[in-house]
């Protein structure tokens, strides 16, 4: 099994030479008196040229069948452009069968008719395709260039524990029975947030960690169960200085990868301007359909809808899409149910035809209404505005998944353009309806604006915290924030969210106690490396970039897990399993 070279690097410069080759059979094809043979490895495809003196021993050969080859490299007669080693073939000398393998339940190539869970089941054969190989080999060109980049800037790689207690992060924990403390249970780690924290306080400095983090919580494209974070803390820096050192290996990054040279700094919103421009924290500045307020315009309206809306307070916003106007009633429906979806009680929509607005609200305005309309928004033919009224916060939300939702339809997210930006200012307290109590935008240890620290015993709703984000083409890539350093207002910050004494004891004991022993100002911020995978690679998964995914059903196909377990199992751990 010698192997002089890899399948992918021959090149019109090694006509004559002598070579030996190893790989697996992608596609063979039968002349009569000759045999072509695609030879597979990880770094491409070479076309192998066997004689009719191999024609007995060739029957057997099948895809996927592993060959160990020798022979001389020869100029083709019929170049192929489509791949790296087009221009030239080997003649196969000798060969021999390294092993065999039964017809694949899939098709290895870049297209498979197959469907996900087929691919998820049989993994180790979906990723012999090279679509799938290049994907996972980027992968690894993103975190080696984000090591080189906080390697070279004093960062310390540090491992944090896997085994945890269980604290409460915003999602489920994944627990783990203790056999020698029966009734008492690990948490696996959501994220490294205390640990990172208290190797602050260590006074390491500047540490990074490419995190196993887990969270039991419903999948979708974007989320796993288990997923890998890039963690990085830091003392003594400032917001901006955290920022301009993450634009410095984002830029890096992205040319390493992907040969693009991005431009800082990145474009900065506050969360209110975010929220107010594109309806989303995480916004997507690709395209236009920025949200208009239109609240002004209709501040004595006439149509009821808009009138109760101003009489409390809430917000009218719209967007325009342009040259729309010939979506039919069931397309305004599947829209309006969108915006119902996302908070909003309906939907407004209007035509712009023949110099004035069309629909079933277009009654209920007045002229000078429909005239500023056309004015403020410079309305043209064709164009179609949608309308939400309602609180604020609903009003944004529900406008801007119509704005993400069309814009997909309308093809105007490309894969192939980055657009990063910063979200910063964040509230410090969201309310929850269903605790009727407030909870942390974040997390408990985010600290709150210097100028906004009056305001934790006025009004927490106004509080801002020192926290941001990092958005790519509408994903979060990661989010951070400046950490609260003072065991006073740590304290406060607990009790605000309701936690008692007891709980605060029992569940970050050993973090509040840490405080008192110099702790630093410090900060940091924590990145989704499957979702930045997923978007430099173009996929529409991050199961795409994961060498072993979950489905979306959060279960393995491959291995089958999660499964039973047999009772010595379980009573080695003091569970017993009650059935419904």
């Amino acid at each position: 099994m010698k192997r002089t070279h890899k399948n992918g690097e021959l090149r019109i410069e090694n006509v004559n030479e002598h070579v030996d080759l190893i790989g697996w059979v992608a596609k063979k094809r039968n002349f009569g008196q000759l045999v072509f043979i695609d030879l597979r490895d990880r770094w491409g495809i070479c076309q192998l040229v066997f004689g009719e003196q191999f024609a007995d021993r060739l029957k057997e050969v099948k895809n996927e069948y592993l060959l160990s080859v020798s022979g001389t490299v020869c100029k083709r007669q019929a170049a192929n452009p489509d791949l790296k080693t087009g221009e030239i073939e080997v003649k196969v000398d000798d060969f021999s069968i390294i092993n065999t393998a039964k017809t694949t339940p899939i098709i290895i190539a870049d297209e498979t008719d197959a469907l996900e869970d087929t691919r998820l089941q049989y993994r180790y054969l979906d990723l012999r395709r090279p679509v799938m190989q290049q994907k996972l080999l980027m992968r690894h060109q993103i975190t080696k260039s984000m090591r080189e980049y906080l390697d070279n800037h004093d960062f310390v790689e540090i491992e944090t524990p896997m085994l945890g207690k269980s604290t409460p992060e915003g999602a489920r924990d994944y627990l783990v029975p203790s056999r020698v403390h029966p009734g008492s249970f690990y948490a696996l780690p959501q994220s490294p947030q205390l640990y990172k924290q208290l190797l602050m306080i260590s006074g390491f400095e500047r540490y990074y960690q490419f995190a196993r983090c887990f969270r039991d919580e419903d999948l979708r494209a974007d989320r796993q169960t288990d997923f890998t974070q890039v963690d990085i803390e830091t003392s003594f820096l400032s917001q901006d200085e955290i920022i301009d050192f993450t634009e410095e290996m984002l830029v890096k990054l992205m040319k390493d990868v992907k040969g693009i040279d991005v431009p800082r700094p990145f474009l900065r919103l506050t969360y209110k301007e975010a929220m107010n421009r594109f309806g989303s924290d995480k916004p997507d500045n690709r395209f236009g359909m920025e949200l208009q307020e239109l609240t002004p315009i209709f501040t004595d309206s006439q149509f009821q809808v808009f009138k109760n809306c101003i009489e409390s307070n809430g917000s009218i916003k719209g967007i325009v899409v342009n040259d729309f106007a010939h979506i039919t009633r069931k397309e305004i429906d599947k829209w309006t149910e969108l915006a119902k979806k996302n908070g909003a009680k309906g939907l407004v929509t209007l035509k712009a035809k023949d110099g004035t607005l069309t629909g079933s609200a277009a009654k209920f305005l007045s002229e000078k209404e429909i005239n500023d309309l056309y004015s403020q928004l410079n309305l043209k033919e064709n164009d179609v505005l949608f309308i939400v009224s309602d609180k604020w916060n609903k009003t944004c939300n529900a406008l801007g998944a119509l704005r993400n939702g069309i814009a997909s339809e309308l093809g105007l997210k490309h894969k192939d353009e980055f657009s990063y930006l910063w979200v910063v200012d964040f509230p410090m307290f969201d309310w929850s309806e269903e605790e009727q109590r407030w909870v942390a935008c974040h997390h408990p240890f985010t600290q709150p604006k210097e100028e906004d620290i009056p305001l934790l015993d006025t009004d927490l709703g106004s509080v801002r915290s020192n926290a941001y984000d990092i958005i790519l083409n509408g994903y979060e890539l990661g989010g951070g924030s400046l950490r609260i350093y003072d065991n006073e207002l740590q304290t406060k910050i607990f009790e605000l969210l309701g936690l008692s004494d007891e709980d605060i004891r029992t569940k970050f004991g050993f973090f509040v106690d840490a405080f008192q022993y110099g702790t630093p100002p410090h900060g940091g911020l924590a990145f989704g490396l499957d979702r930045i995978a997923m978007i430099l690679t173009e996929s529409d998964s991050i199961r795409d970039d994961i060498a072993v995914p979950k489905n979306a059903n959060a279960k393995c196909p491959m291995s089958k897990a999660p499964t039973p377990v047999d009772n010595k199992q379980l009573k080695d751990l003091h569970i017993q399993i009650i059935k419904d």
